[in-house]
């Protein structure tokens, strides 16, 4: 197989080194595998938060359109993404193009355990940028009371001192109490836009100054020396460069030239199963559409691809909200079998308990190394002593103490998650509101491994071994109705009904057989 690797260390932990090490070891990876290397990517001092702001990243992800690799290596899941939607989101462009990725030091492989344990290392990746933010923000509030500079994009017409406080740039400083009095003049931002770059004015990172430039800057309260951050507001904070009265002839302008908004705006329809649905006639993905009727009722589906596109497949249409009720339902049941999540925790605890790539072969080194020393040292002992029997010894010596520190480390930054931390990540979907659609999507993505939906059936699998669920129609079609005439019960979404409108005996009544399909209509 072709492989290409990815590595990435984020602007808060400025080592170049990183890159490195995390080449080497997805090299060795790679080589046990038998992988072939033909590429490799780095992003430097860059944050693994928005997959957009990487360059290398989407230059991958452009590559695999070309079908020319098999496989992206990563150190580590985080350094793929720490944003859960942009992973999911890159992850899923990738694998239409026959690309999969996998963790060098992370016990994650293609099984349903190991897509359920990337979740888990991908969320507590998401704990991490969380916690990592509210550090940050909080000394960016200190740094904000005593009015200094937080970083990010300079203020067009200030710069910054040596105690991080602004001041008054001498030359842009006129430039934008011009922009302001001209535009409270009169005068329109597509004329002094020209002028500006006429005269070859650059914003503050150098660039060609555009129409975006002039409006942001006249909507700018920071003009009047006022300083925000979030809810921190601090007036008469440094110079500022225009006065009260010109800055709110500017506001009231902008307002009156601002185009009228539109008479309604699209929402974009969340279809959750996206990705995760399959034809069960040709296998071909199901994606989200919809259709307003005669009456102006907008009606939502899942609709086979080829079907739609290319017509060479007659699988019907089925309902958006009544498959995704479904799934959603059966999920919170499967979550309330204490049984099936014990069994989960167990897989999980086990496949990442599995040795990671690197320390094996560490340990194996330093075995091989005290033996060596060991062999030294008796040589010693016998008399056996040449000219470089001494700088063999510190040679040995240091090797093991270097191995010793690496091992160290290895085991403090790769800590294993106990099954209590394993259990908890898991059983907080528990508490998932389904009236919150980012929180059903959060569940759809963890837990389920692929629908496949027929003219007769639906055959749901979960991430985990055995892991399908099945009840005929009539049970299914009981719970639905049931819930409409029963939307005060706060647990009905956990406790589907049997065929005789009451909830099952017993969870393990649910899961008859991991080869039983349930039946549903297609709508």
């Amino acid at each position: 197989m072709k492989a290409v690797i990815y590595a990435r260390y984020s602007s808060d932990n400025q080592r170049e080194e990183s890159i490195e090490g995390q080449l080497r070891e997805c090299s060795e990876f790679a080589q046990r595998k038998g992988y072939t290397i033909i590429k490799t990517y780095a992003d430097r001092a860059i944050s693994g938060k928005k997959a957009d702001n990487r360059p290398e990243f989407m230059q991958m992800i452009a590559d695999s359109k070309q079908k020319m690799f098999d496989v992206v290596i990563v150190w580590k899941i985080d350094r793929f993404s720490r944003d859960k939607y942009d992973s999911v989101y890159y992850k899923n462009a990738l694998k239409k193009n026959g690309v999969s990725v996998i963790s060098a030091t992370e016990p994650i492989d293609d099984s349903p355990e190991g897509q359920l344990m990337e979740s888990i290392f991908e969320g507590f990746s998401v704990y991490y940028i969380k916690d990592l933010s509210a550090k940050v923000s909080r000394g960016m509030t200190e740094n904000a009371l005593k009015c200094k500079f937080n970083g990010g994009t300079m203020t067009f017409g200030y710069v910054i001192d040596e105690n991080r406080h602004f001041q008054p740039d001498p030359v842009n400083a006129l430039i934008v109490a011009d922009i302001f009095m001209r535009y409270a003049g009169g005068e329109s931002t597509k004329s002094i836009l020209s002028s500006l770059t006429a005269q070859g004015i650059k914003n503050s990172q150098g660039r060609p100054v555009t129409y975006s430039f002039i409006t942001n800057m006249l909507k700018n309260r920071r003009y009047l020396g006022e300083y925000r951050f979030r809810d921190t507001v601090i007036k008469e904070a440094f110079t500022p460069l225009i006065d009260l009265e010109t800055f709110e002839k500017c506001q009231r302008r902008l307002v009156a030239n601002q185009r009228k908004p539109a008479h309604f705006k699209t929402v974009e329809d969340k279809y959750l199963l996206t990705g995760k649905i399959f034809c069960g006639h040709c296998g071909s993905t199901m994606s989200g559409v919809s259709g307003t009727s005669s009456t102006g009722t907008k009606h939502r589906y899942y609709h086979c691809y080829v079907a739609k596109n290319k017509k060479t497949c007659d699988k019907k249409r089925i309902s958006k909200s009544f498959i995704e009720t479904v799934v959603v339902g059966y999920t919170m049941q499967m979550l309330n079998d204490t049984r099936i999540v014990n069994q989960i925790v167990d897989n999980c605890f086990k496949l990442q308990t599995k040795e990671n790539a690197s320390l094996p072969a560490m340990e194996s080194r330093l075995t091989q190394t005290q033996k060596e020393i060991d062999n030294v040292m008796n040589a010693i002992k016998q008399g056996i002593i040449t000219s470089s029997t001494k700088s063999t010894l510190e040679q040995l010596e240091q090797e093991k103490e270097n191995l010793e520190i690496a091992i160290a480390k290895e085991q403090i930054e790769r800590p294993i998650l106990s099954k209590e931390q394993i259990k908890y990540w898991i059983c907080k979907f528990k508490f998932t509101n389904a009236d919150i659609e980012e929180q059903k999507k959060q569940l759809i993505e963890v837990f389920i491994n692929a629908i496949y939906v027929y003219d007769d059936k639906v055959l749901v699998t979960f991430n985990y071994k055995d892991g399908e669920i099945c009840a005929t129609f009539d049970d299914i079609n009981e719970m639905l109705t049931q819930k409409e005439n029963a939307d005060n019960r706060k647990d009905y979404q956990r406790s589907p009904l049997n065929k005789f409108g009451e909830p099952f005996a017993s969870k393990s009544e649910l899961f008859i057989s991991s080869s039983v399909m349930f039946f549903v209509p297609s709508l």
